[in-house]
């Protein structure tokens, strides 16, 4: 991504995790998520935002429910916050580093712990 790029997904993600922190997102679906990223097209017309939240399965299908069913809110508060000359489309996408993460530790302590390290 070029420096342009970079800097507006900064700040569109400076407004999306805002908007979640302030409440204004009422769909009972949406629990407490965490906005772990941005990442814009090239033309800046569309922002895919990547969250995370600690659930299961079925909680994670009706916070996309969810969040799908908002993105024309979040698309507006986004365009007042952030000025650009085209309002980017919002997609929400599942950010799954978190459980990886958490499962190579895991697996790493359990071979320290076999292995005597």
């Amino acid at each position: 991504m070029s420096t342009r790029t970079e800097r507006v997904a900064q700040e569109i993600q400076a407004a999306v995790a805002d908007i979640f922190i302030r409440g204004q997102i009422r769909d009972p679906r949406v629990g407490y998520i965490t906005i772990t990223g941005v990442k814009m097209s090239p033309d800046l017309r569309v922002a895919r935002v990547y969250y995370s939240m600690i659930a299961d399965e079925k909680q994670r299908a009706e916070t996309q429910a969810g969040l799908d069913a908002a993105k024309a809110y979040v698309r507006r508060e986004v365009t007042s916050r952030v000025k650009l000359r085209v309002s980017p489309e919002i997609f929400f996408s599942w950010d799954g580093s978190l459980e990886e993460g958490d499962k190579i530790n895991r697996l790493l302590k359990q071979v320290k712990d076999k292995e005597g390290w």
